[in-house]
């Protein structure tokens, strides 16, 4: 069975992990996505904690986004693009699987730590992808992806050729 926590990516995968935790790490709000009831998609703002090893979604009791994920628990979050949406420092998502933490240690721990608006819903995630894409010599677009159980795959795009696709 292939693992998908976030402590798994990061001995997977260390560097890749610590570039993509830095890149969420920069701005306080991010961009979530859930699917609703009749499968559309929502978007929504939301802060993303890196916590006890590993990133954690938190959102007010009975929000929209923490009921969709209830309901359906798949998800995307979006790093925010920062000023000018520039990204100097690229572009970087996390997809997979939210899934409630209801163990009273581990409230009790984030809430040591964070000391969130009480009461709320916290999920931990399940990954199914990590996604980076940033330029390399301005010219060049680097698209890094990793999934469980696979190594980082990278596709460079050029303006005067096609793509290439390379795995260590």
């Amino acid at each position: 069975m292939t693992s998908n926590s976030w402590a798994d990516f990061r001995t997977a995968e260390p560097d890749f992990a610590d570039t993509v935790r830095r890149r969420f790490e920069q701005y306080k709000h991010h961009v979530l996505a859930t699917l609703r009831k009749d499968g559309s998609p929502r978007v929504t703002g939301l802060e993303v904690e890196f916590r006890l090893g590993e990133p954690f979604l938190g959102m007010m009791p009975n929000s929209r986004k923490a009921l969709d994920l209830r309901r359906d628990p798949r998800f995307a979050v979006h790093a925010n693009p920062g000023p000018g949406a520039e990204m100097a420092d690229g572009d970087a998502r996390i997809s997979g699987r939210a899934v409630e933490v209801t163990d009273p240690e581990v409230l009790a721990r984030f809430i040591d730590e964070v000391t969130p608006p009480e009461p709320f819903h916290l999920f931990r995630v399940e990954l199914t992808e990590v996604v980076r894409v940033g330029l390399e010599g301005g010219d060049t677009m680097v698209i890094q992806s990793w999934r469980p159980g696979r190594p980082v795959r990278t596709i460079r795009r050029g303006n005067d050729d096609g793509p290439t696709t390379t795995a260590p």
